[in-house]
Order: structure tokens, then C-alpha cells, then sequence
């Protein structure tokens, strides 16, 4: 099994470009702003730099964790001591990848289990960071829906072509 990392570094920008329209003022932004106590003049003291290029970073760690998460196949690979020890796996390895290793490798099958690890992984995160910092149920439902719509396109796009 190789690794498109071409694909992941295309899935990791899917936060950006979700980001950008989920929280636009015509999507969430306006609700998601009141819920935080900002203010558009607080957004722009950020450094937009950073905060981009850290959420690249950090999208880039989440497409690592998706690929286990949506490619089965991954199991297989870390049995035999993951890629650097393919070649000296034994020969029902190579029998095994022969015929299974594109069995549900889809954009369907990764977007479920993007959505599964959205409701069942960042969905619970948010809801307990959000009970303990007193936010509200809006706030909660907000950004665990963008996560939610993230990891599902995520996971469709690294279980596809990854």
C-alpha cells in the first residue's frame, strides 16, 4: 500500500475551505462570533499567518489519524511492521493486498467513517470543553457541526485516494 501524500495534503486543506464558509457571516459566523463574545475588530487583531498556517499543520496531523481511521488496509501494513517492512513480509501478505487491498477503498466509505469520527470523537470533545467553559448549546453544535462536515469530506477524500 503507498501513500498518496498529495491527497493528504489536499484533504487537510478541506478545513480551511469548510472554515471559511461555515463560519462566514451568511453561514454560522455571525451566531459563532456572538456565542464567543467577539467582535469583528477582535478577528482582525489575529495573526492571520499563524492561525492559517498552524490549522494547516494541525489538519495535516487529523489526515494522519483519518487514514488509519478510514483505509482498513492500514491494519494489515502495521501487522507486518508498516511500510518499511512490506518488502520482507511474508508472501500471504502480498497475496492478501493482491485481494483485498482496495476492498472499500471509496469516497463513500471514507466519508462515513469521517462522519463517525466526527459525531463519535469531536462532537463529545466539543460538547465537554464547551460545558466546562459555560458555552453555550449553539456554540457546541456549531463547531461540532463543522467538524462534522470537515472529517466526513476529509475521510471521503484520503479513503478514495489515499
Amino acid at each position: 500500500m503507498k501513500i498518496n501524500f498529495i491527497a493528504l495534503l489536499i484533504a487537510a486543506i478541506v478545513t480551511l475551505i469548510v472554515g471559511f464558509v461555515w463560519y462566514s457571516p451568511k453561514v454560522f459566523g455571525t451566531i459563532w462570533m456572538r456565542e464567543n463574545n467577539l467582535t469583528e475588530e477582535d478577528l482582525k487583531k489575529g495573526n492571520m499567518l499563524k492561525i492559517f498556517g498552524l490549522t494547516y499543520v494541525f489538519s495535516l496531523l487529523i489526515t494522519v489519524t483519518l487514514m488509519s481511521l478510514t483505509i482498513h488496509q492500514s491494519g494489515a501494513v502495521g501487522m507486518v511492521g508498516g511500510p518499511p517492512e512490506i518488502d520482507k513480509a511474508e508472501p500471504s501478505f502480498a497475496a492478501f493486498m493482491a485481494d483485498y487491498g482496495m476492498a472499500y477503498r471509496t469516497f463513500k466509505h471514507g466519508a462515513l467513517h469521517g462522519f463517525l469520527s466526527g459525531l463519535l470523537f469531536a462532537f463529545p470533545l466539543i460538547g465537554i470543553n464547551g460545558l466546562f467553559e459555560r458555552k453555550s448549546w449553539k456554540y457546541i453544535f456549531i463547531n461540532s457541526g463543522y467538524w462534522l462536515v470537515t472529517l466526513t469530506l476529509m475521510g471521503g477524500i484520503i479513503c478514495a485516494f489515499v
